[in-house]
């Protein structure tokens, strides 16, 4: 009898264990901008269901990215002496969200601001224009009344992960965002400019800072690893190569980075580092860290990555996810040269296992469905 095909699971789990598929996996990157595009009738789009029925449609290997523990339960959920209030209202077409943290030795408060962009809102990381952690004030306080997790929270993320594993089936894996990376929650608290800074303001109290804030999440991400999800995504856009030096990233990042993801393989989970941007002088000191997947090998203009060379640097090692330019390029190509550029990517990044054929970051709305159908067939046929 001839071998069953792998399912679109076993295909993603094979490639990232670091063995061979039958092919690689293609997974573009679907969000809520290109699902609420999609699927104009829904008032709210998920990032689990309605991303499996995207993909049982057009058929491709499916990495679900669902995002309701990209903030850590402090910032999701009030306690004793920790009330949170949550409030949005509209200033022209933005939207302003309002985040107040009362406790017993005064206020917390935090203002985003991003584009209301209807259903597809929820998927918009908005800028940060006050934050949260913004005075030596109110770090202490922030870290004088924390307070620690519940069971019933650590029982909600094994249920919530139940749940998306019957919605997924064989269709794919669960990638759901954890409350990390340090670097990008660190930026999220207190602002880039000054946390780039604090090493040679204060270096001992920085890496002090960074150590508890690494303490702080880990619990919560430890949980969510061994929920029974394949993967847990790690923010790492922030400590790009645009914004910092190898020697910063090494001697400043990547060591609480390191523990993060140390602490979700011990788990038994896979981990899927994001840095969507810059990225080509890191790659010696991605290899050390050892991350299973790096995402999203952009190319210019958003990024600095050749997916050669980074195959040639780190593939052996991590799993690559990306190239193709989903911005520039496959909104306004031919779909022929959509699968022409198909094509060579799968050239370059077939050999030796540990690739998984993407966009360089979330399918956009108003990408010509053609080009989508070109860029997944095509990459389903393999090499």
């Amino acid at each position: 009898m001839p071998l069953k095909d792998p399912t679109p699971r076993e295909r993603l789990l094979t490639t990232l264990s670091g063995e061979r598929p039958d092919r690689p996996p293609v997974s573009p990157f679907v969000q809520d901008e290109y699902l609420a595009w999609y699927y104009p009738d829904k008032a709210a789009v998920d990032r689990v269901t309605d991303a499996k029925a995207l993909a049982d449609e057009l058929d491709f290997d499916l990495i679900a990215k669902p995002k309701l523990y990209e903030k850590p339960y402090y910032l999701r959920h009030s306690l004793p002496g920790w009330a949170l209030s949550r409030t949005q209202h509209r200033e022209g077409g933005n939207l302003v969200d309002v985040l107040e943290i009362t406790t017993p030795g005064g206020v917390l408060r935090e203002e985003a601001v991003g584009p209301d962009a209807g259903s597809a809102s929820a998927g918009i990381h908005k800028a940060v224009r006050k934050h949260l952690l913004d005075s030596e004030e109110a770090r202490e306080r922030f870290r004088r009344y924390l307070p620690e997790p519940t069971p019933e929270i650590f029982d909600a993320i094994r249920a919530q992960a139940r749940e998306w594993r019957a919605v997924m089936g064989e269709r794919g894996v669960l990638a759901p965002w954890g409350p990390g990376g340090v670097f990008n929650l660190a930026c999220e608290l207190c602002g880039i400019e000054d946390l780039v800074m604090a090493p040679y303001d204060d270096e001992d109290e920085y890496e002090e800072f960074m150590g508890w804030l690494t303490d702080s999440i880990l619990p919560e991400a430890r949980v969510l690893a061994a929920s029974g999800v394949e993967c847990v995504g790690i923010q790492g856009n922030m400590a790009n190569a645009a914004v910092m030096s190898p020697d910063f990233f090494h001697e400043h990042v990547q060591p609480h980075e390191q523990r993060y993801i140390d602490a979700l393989h011990g788990e038994g989970a896979y981990t899927v580092y994001h840095n969507c941007g810059h990225a080509r002088r890191f790659y010696p000191l991605y290899r050390e860290m050892g991350m299973t997947v790096w995402e999203t090998v952009s190319p210019p203009p958003q990024g600095d990555n050749d997916l050669a060379e980074a195959k040639a640097a780190v593939g052996d090692r991590l799993c690559l996810l990306g190239n193709l330019d989903q911005i520039d390029f496959l909104k306004t190509a031919s779909p022929a040269d959509v699968a022409r550029a198909t094509r060579r990517l799968l050239e370059i990044g077939s050999p030796g296992g540990r690739y998984i054929f993407s966009t360089s970051d979330f399918l956009e709305k108003n990408t010509p469905l053609e080009n989508v159908r070109a860029m997944i067939d095509t990459a389903r046929q393999g090499l």
